[in-house]
């Protein structure tokens, strides 16, 4: 497990970028913590560092998915802020898009329960102050 302190919104983003240097097609990125946590800014660290346009990169919370095209690999940004049911995911087809040729964001991992994929880094964002962010990386095979 890896633990990073974020100062500012500007470093959280640049925290996703580094990680997206790391990052090959068929990844998954659960991210997990409470409302403004910054898993939104990170997501678009993420999107962003993958070769997405930063503006484009905004929480999907009324569609569930959104798919972008980087330069390097295509994103599936999925927020389940709005999930009550995990079985209501199954529905959009939404294991289809694990593990192929893309990089898989899930923003309210949690959500997924039963559902969660096998492999993924799970990244837990945790508020420490009203900029300060702590983000725990882990892999989970």
């Amino acid at each position: 497990m890896i633990k990073i302190i974020s100062e500012s919104v500007a470093q959280t983003l640049n925290i996703g970028r580094k990680l997206a240097k790391n990052l090959k097609s068929g990844d998954i990125i659960c991210l997990f913590g409470e409302l403004g946590s910054g898993k939104t800014v990170l997501a678009k660290g993420i999107a962003s560092g993958l070769g997405a346009k930063l503006e484009k990169i905004i929480s999907p919370s009324f569609v569930l998915l959104r798919a972008h095209k980087g330069k390097k690999l295509n994103i599936y940004h999925f927020d389940l802020y709005r999930l009550r049911n995990p079985h209501d995911i199954l529905v959009l087809g939404y294991e289809e898009y694990l593990y192929n040729q893309a990089v898989t964001i899930i923003e309210w991992a949690d959500r997924l329960k039963y559902l969660l994929p096998k492999k993924f880094l799970k990244v837990e964002l945790k508020t420490l102050g009203s900029k300060i962010r702590q983000i725990k990386l882990s892999v989970k095979k």
